[in-house]
């Protein structure tokens, strides 16, 4: 499988720490996954936290810049609409609601490759980057080696080092049982 440009997303690591974070929300609060977007998606404040971002410090340095301009420029009517968190793009959306539609598809694949945990058991970032990273490989065109990788990233920032051999691990088992199921599913195979 070829990995085509997404369409709907203009970073799709942002977009995939963005799912990963809302995922983590939702399984922390014992919430669906399109409940969180729905809630996220009503909440500047939480979408702002999705990225790291501080609007209340944000809202200053526009402010002071602001004034900078007017004092510059007396004349000038700033008419800026006021500082916000960016939208959960279509990628993050679609990821989310992937994850949370399949669930029990990925967690049943994910707990056929896991040694040593049940997935229950796994702490909630290693659990959430495999269940992100299993969506991708079942049904998204990206190319497992993409998804491999963004995944073990997501989980050595957000996790431990440890915790990046471990997702590795299980999710190379992933891609292995994912490939040969499409092969015996192939015409003429």
């Amino acid at each position: 499988m070829g990995t085509r440009h997404r369409h709907d997303t203009r970073d799709p690591r942002a977009a995939r720490t963005r799912a990963l974070k809302v995922l983590f929300q939702a399984d922390v609060r014992g919430e669906t996954g399109e409940s969180a977007l729905r809630r996220l998606t009503a909440d500047d404040r939480g979408r702002a936290i999705l990225d790291d971002l501080d609007l209340a410090d944000a809202a200053e340095d526009e402010a002071a810049r602001i004034r900078r301009q007017a004092e510059a420029d007396a004349a000038a009517d700033s008419t800026e609409e006021p500082l916000a968190a960016p939208q959960l793009d279509g990628f993050t959306r679609q990821l989310v609601l992937g994850v949370s539609d399949h669930r029990d598809e990925i967690d049943a694949l994910i707990g056929r490759h896991a040694r040593s945990w049940t997935v229950d058991r796994m702490p909630v970032v290693d659990r959430t980057v495999l269940r992100l990273a299993t969506y991708e490989l079942l049904y998204e065109e990206t190319s497992a080696a993409v998804v491999i990788n963004e995944a073990l990233e997501l989980a050595k920032s957000l996790s431990t080092e440890a915790s990046g051999r471990y997702v590795n691990g299980v999710l190379e088992a992933v891609r292995k049982d994912v490939a040969a199921r499409r092969e015996q599913d192939r015409p003429g195979a």
